[in-house]
Parts: C-alpha cells; structure tokens; sequence
C-alpha cells in the first residue's frame, strides 16, 4: 500500500464512499490519484466492490494503529533564555496550558496513554505528571552533554508504533489520530533557512545543500516498522559521545533523504517555540513572558520590554548563560548567572573590581551590573574575536595588554586565595571523595608548594585570575583601528599577578613547550629560574583548583569532558616540573 492509498483508505474509515469526485475533495488527491488507488485497494483485498472497508483493511488498521508515545524534554532549551533560567521549556504557557499538559492530552484525546517523557534538567519539576496523567519518566542524566539523541537512545526498545515528541510544540488542532497507516515525519509549509530537508513531489523528505531553505521540521514523527526498528538499532549504535551534539533525526537519513514519508502542515498549526520572542508572538500574555532579565534591561536602558528584541542566546559559558539582544536601536549583551554562581563567585567583590578599573582602558564599563544577583548588561562589541591561544601575534598582543594592566598596580579590598578556593569547592562535594583515585596524594603534593611560593617576595596587585585567550578580545574601534579589551572579571582579586600567566596556560591546554614560550613572551625572554618555578607552581595549583571546581559543576549535571581531566593532569605534572627547578635551583646555590 502506497501513500496515496493509505491516505485514501484512512479517508474512507472517516468518510462513507459517496463517488469518485466527493473523496478526491474530502482527501485532498486529484481525481486521477483517487480512481487509481480505489483500483489498487480494491485489487489488494481492502476494499470491497462498493469502497466499503473489508476485514483485511480493518485488519491492518489495528495493526498499525498508535500504541505510545515518547516525550523528550531533557534539554536546557538554550534559546530560551531568559526563562529557561526558572522553567523547562516543556513547561511553559501558551493560552493558559502548559506545552506538555496539551501534548499529553491531544495523545489522550486519540488513545494513546502509554506516554513516556524523557527528563533532565530541572527534572523534579516534571513529577506532578505521574500523578496527573499517568505517564512514565525516564531521566536522562546526561543532558548538560549530550543531544536528544542520547534521550531517545534511552528508551529506544520502545519504539513500535510510537510517537516521537519533541517537547516544545503548540499544536493547534490534533496532530495526532487514532488510525496510522505509514511512518512519517512533521514538517511545516513554512521555508526557513535553518533546516536541513525539503519535500520533493514524491512526499519524501530530501536533503539540501547548505544555505538553501527548506521546510521547517516540527519535530513530530510516527515510527512503524520496519522504520522504528531501524531507527532503534541506529539509536544503540551511535549513543556515543561521538554523537553526543547530535540529533535523533541523524537515525532518520539514508543517503540523501529520510526513511520516513514527509507529514506537511501549515505554519499556523503547529509551532515549534524555541526563542522567548516566539512565545510572545504566540501568547503575549504568557505568564513566563514575565521575565526579572527583561524587566532589568527595560528599566536599565529606560524602554519597554516590548522594545527588547532580537533576543539570541550566546555560547553557554562555564559559569554564566548569556544573551544577545537589541534595545533602542543598539545591541547589548546580558549575563546571567549560571547554575550554583551564587556559590562561587562574591558579586560585591566583582561589582569593587569594576569600579577599581572604571576608565582606565581595560574594558568597557557595564551598562548595568547588580551585586546582588549577578545581572550585568554591556554594550555588544561589533566585529569581536578572541584570542587565538596557537597565535603568537596574538599572544603578543594579550601578554603586553596584561603586562599594562599588572604594571597599574591598582587595589581592591579582596583577594584571591587559591588554596582556600581549593579547599572551598572541595566542601562543595558534599561529603563525596573525589572522582580521581589519587586525589589525597596529588592534593598533598599541591599544597606542599605553599610554603615555597611564600617564601618568595610577591608583589601583589589586582590579578584577574580568569586571564585567558576567549576573555581576551580583539575588535574594530570607532576609528577603525584594532583594539583588545579584557573582559569578565568575576573572580578578580588581590594575588600575585603571575597567577594570569597560569591561568592563560591552562585554560589553553598548553603543553610544557607553549607554557615556556608564553613566560618567555609576558617576560621578552628574561624569566629567571626561580619565577618559573613559581609560574609552574601556580600552574599546578590553579589546575587543582579548577579540578575541583569541574567536579563541583559535575555534580551539578554540567559536565566538561577533556578540560576537566587535563586541569587535573595540571596539578600532578607541574608539581612535578615545579619540584624539578626548585631543586636544581638549590643545588645551584649549593655548589655557589
């Protein structure tokens, strides 16, 4: 049985035959489409001579009708900043009715109700549906690093004539049906940039080359086999975090088009709504429009919140979520704290810092910067790069800008303590040893360097601590010319300036060969022995903190994959190389 004539046989369940030009009305076929799969029906056993449905037809139609129903609604929804930061996407408002509830009781609506919803972030705030609707959660504890893919992956042995749900959709009318007949996949009538497939004349789904349009996905599909089987094999085959940026639509294509049949519905029926503009325009009334980032910005820059638009979510940091947006005809960025900052970043202390360094050409100051919660808002910078860390011009560049801004000797009434940081995110833990098995031995070895580097005449001055390649940025000033700003200065204290020199090594994953050559570039070549030693002391030390700090945002679901392990790496290496000079350098003044 073909598209046309599951379409025309699903018409007739609905719709007693009349004649020929009556059904070509009621299903949308021409009337050539219609007499010709009347004839094949017919031929195939499913209908009878009268167009009256046969018990073959009735048959299949049990076979193939909907038995399930899967959720996926484990992301943090990124692009719905600023109310991601409270509420799951899955549960915001539309007209009064959570996206969810109203996906959940249009699958009710049809006799679907086995439904399973996959979670992750802010997962608790999922736990009333199990009593309401009855439905089943699975928890994806991998969210913060891997795609829905790996959500699907997870309850892939439950796909059989099984909905797959994206979580964010405001349909309209019913998607959903009692009587499926053919796997397909949801697109819109709407031609966007942003997909990846178009409906040829076939009503298959084929890729498009880069840069062309094509039909917006919706996201829904309707998986039979022998599709749901193969999209549950390929589900196993790549859970792996080769894929883990990935899609579950990846499982759909073969070749150059997907395996399902596409599904076109007009643009007003079903809206996907991944941005906090998408939900105003759809229900400026939603109670989740009443946003305390968007209220902030409109009473900082004296607009309505109306007035804020082009809102575009930035790369997640990892500390703080950040957005791009317009207001009064310019473009800001806005930083929001991201998840436990409260507990590891002082506000107030940043808030001094900004104030210690107003006007003096490291950065801009904020348009905006609340100490108490940690909203800061700042002109956007036009034509921003960061800086390239295997760049050598660069490096030139970032080291004398830092170099300057030591040289100012400026004061806060705060400082930085690398041990006690240390020792701070281990509290963080709450009682649990750390994930790496050597850890008592590799702490002990740290803090032996304590009384080494202070032993050391140190002249402390407000250090940033967070010195590195993506906080220095390169951009156009009003006069054409190159310029670099220092940005993000959230953990800024009072140290040893020589700490930013660890911190840029580090961060950029240097091996030994580059972190020698930046010391060499900060100081054009005149490090004495003693200093590196202290620098890789510092590297050692600052990789055991930002160690802890890694395995403290892991417990919060926020995972960092190779940077974690290599900080750590950091502070077992550069003990190492730190005890080397150190002892070379007594055996120096031995011999002397």
């Amino acid at each position: 049985m073909n598209l046309h004539e599951s379409d025309i046989l699903r018409t007739l369940i609905y719709e007693p035959f009349v004649n020929q030009r009556i059904l070509a009305e009621t299903s949308g076929h021409s009337l050539g489409v219609v007499n010709r799969s009347l004839k094949q029906l017919i031929e195939d056993g499913y209908l009878d001579d009268k167009a009256h449905l046969t018990s073959r037809a009735r048959e299949e139609i049990r076979d193939k009708a909907p038995r399930n129903a899967i959720i996926l609604a484990a992301g943090f929804g990124m692009r719905m900043v600023p109310i991601n930061l409270s509420t799951p996407k899955a549960l915001l408002e539309v007209n009064g009715e959570r996206l969810i509830d109203r996906i959940i009781t249009q699958l009710h609506d049809v006799g679907v109700n086995d439904i399973t919803v996959v979670v992750g972030f802010m997962k608790d705030q999922f736990e009333y549906l199990i009593d309401e609707y009855g439905v089943e959660l699975v928890v994806n504890e991998e969210y913060a690093s891997s795609n829905n893919l790996h959500s699907l992956s997870l309850v892939a042995d439950r796909i059989h004539n099984t909905y797959i749900v994206p979580c964010d959709i405001w349909c309209d009318s019913n998607p959903f049906n009692k009587t499926e007949l053919y796997s397909w996949y949801m697109v819109s009538d709407l031609i966007e940039e942003e997909s990846s497939v178009r409906v040829n004349r076939k009503m298959e789904l084929v890729t498009i080359p880069e840069r062309e349009a094509g039909n917006a996905m919706i996201g829904i599909s309707y998986l039979l086999e022998p599709e749901a089987g193969i999209v549950s094999e390929k589900l196993k085959e790549m859970d792996d975090d080769k894929y883990s940026d990935c899609f579950w639509e990846e499982t759909l294509y073969k070749k150059d088009r997907m395996i399902l049949q596409a599904r076109v519905v007009r643009s007003t029926d079903a809206v996907e709504i991944n941005t906090y503009e998408q939900l105003r325009d759809l229900d400026s009334d939603s109670n989740h429009l009443k946003s305390d980032a968007i209220h902030t910005i409109a009473s900082a820059l004296s607009c309505r919140e109306e007035d804020v638009v082009d809102i575009t979510v930035l790369k997640k940091g990892m500390t703080n979520r950040s957005f791009l947006f317009s207001a009064n005809g310019l473009k800001y960025i806005m930083r929001i704290p991201g998840e436990g900052t409260d507990q590891l970043i002082n506000r107030k202390n940043e808030a001094a810092v900004f104030k210690a360094i107003s006007g003096l050409g490291l950065c801009d100051d904020p348009v905006y910067i609340n100490p108490e919660n940690g909203y800061k808002i700042t002109a956007f910078l036009e034509g921003v790069r960061s800086a390239d860390p295997d760049s050598v011009s660069d490096l030139r560049k970032c080291m004398e800008k830092l170099r300057r801004f030591h040289e100012m000797r400026l004061t806060v009434p705060h400082t930085f303590d690398v041990f006690g940081q240390i020792e701070f995110y281990e509290t963080l833990w709450d009682g649990e040893p750390s994930i790496y098995r050597d850890y008592a031995k590799t702490k002990e070895n740290v803090l032996s360097l304590k009384q080494f580097v202070d032993g050391l005449e140190t002249d402390w001055c407000l250090t940033h601590i967070d010195a590195v390649p993506d906080n220095f940025l390169f951009y156009t000033d009003k006069d054409g010319a190159e310029a670099l700003q220092l940005t993000d200065w959230e953990y800024s204290g009072m140290q040893d300036p020589h700490v930013d020199i660890a911190m840029f090594c580090i961060y950029s994953l240097y091996n030994k060969r580059q972190c020698d050559r930046l010391i060499d570039i900060y100081f054009d070549g005149k490090c004495d022995r003693i200093t590196r030693a202290k620098i890789y002391a510092y590297i050692s030390m600052c990789g055991l903190l930002w160690s802890n700090w890694c395995e403290f945002k892991r417990r919060l679901g926020v995972e960092f994959g190779e940077y974690s392990l290599r900080q750590y790496r950091f502070a077992k290496d550069y003990f190492r190389y730190a005890k080397e000079l150190m002892e070379q350098s007594s055996g120096e003044e031995a011999q002397g």
